[in-house]
């Protein structure tokens, strides 16, 4: 069952050696996103599942992809020579041949900056456009894999906020991250999941799928949100948030 979860954005930008000169513009992310990590060390969990956008988990073979501990992934594709891996488990212990997601290498290395040892840790990618009825469905599933699941979930908002966002800007995204802003620090399992997929589509929400999982994990628990950040830095929304 789920005892504990942080929400994270997951732009590699997070990471100070991608983020170069710009990196001390999200300091106060990767401050929130660092303390989001430690409510899921205070839960004690029996397993830490990290879940992110992923762009090779086919909508129709299931809609995920899981990535077990010591899954090895990097940040070459952005211009740095940087690789990390998933938990404390040796490189490429029993993982797949393909490399971490982007999302989930992000989370990876907030797990090394954390110092992440309190339970054994394993990945799930989730396609961009699964339905929100799969992503309860996944949600569930992953929630029933121990007897005390924490998740750290990876995923941006709208990249639709300004005229220089990635996705222009468009009247709508301001509201859309607010409910989601609002969903995510109230625990609101039923706002989450009837966040609209098609708009999300539309604004570039790459968080949209991974909250939905969220909230089918959490269905049926009753946990306390808590919303740690919510800015829109270069025109996406960032949140991070806690259910404990």
């Amino acid at each position: 069952m789920l005892v504990a979860a942080a929400v994270c954005p997951c732009p590699p930008l997070l990471v100070p050696a991608v983020a170069a000169g710009a990196a001390p513009e999200l300091d106060r992310a990767r401050t929130a996103c660092l303390d989001a990590v430690g409510v899921l060390a205070a839960a004690r969990p029996d397993r830490l599942v990290v879940v992110g956008p992923d762009p090779d988990a086919d909508p129709d073979d299931g809609g995920t992809v899981t990535y077990p501990e010591g899954a090895v992934g990097g940040f070459r594709g952005f211009g740095v020579d940087l690789d990390v891996r998933l938990g404390a488990g040796a490189p490429g212990d029993g993982g797949p041949t393909r490399p971490l997601p982007p999302s989930l290498a992000v989370a990876a290395w907030l797990l090394q900056r954390a110092d992440w040892a309190d339970a054994p840790v394993e990945g799930v990618g989730v396609a961009a456009p699964l339905t929100p009825e799969r992503c309860a469905e996944a949600g569930g599933e992953i929630a029933a894999r121990a007897p005390r699941v924490a998740l750290l979930v990876m995923g941006d908002g709208s990249a639709c906020r300004s005229v220089k966002a990635p996705g222009y800007l468009d009247e709508r995204a301001a509201d859309f991250d607010e409910r989601a802003a609002r969903a995510l620090g109230a625990a609101d399992t039923a706002a989450l999941a009837a966040l609209d997929a098609d708009l999300a589509y539309e604004l570039k929400a790459a968080g949209r799928a991974p909250w939905q999982v969220l909230a089918g994990a959490a269905r049926g628990a009753s946990p306390e949100g808590r919303l740690l950040y919510d800015e829109a830095p270069y025109g996406v929304g960032y949140l991070v948030a806690t259910w404990s």
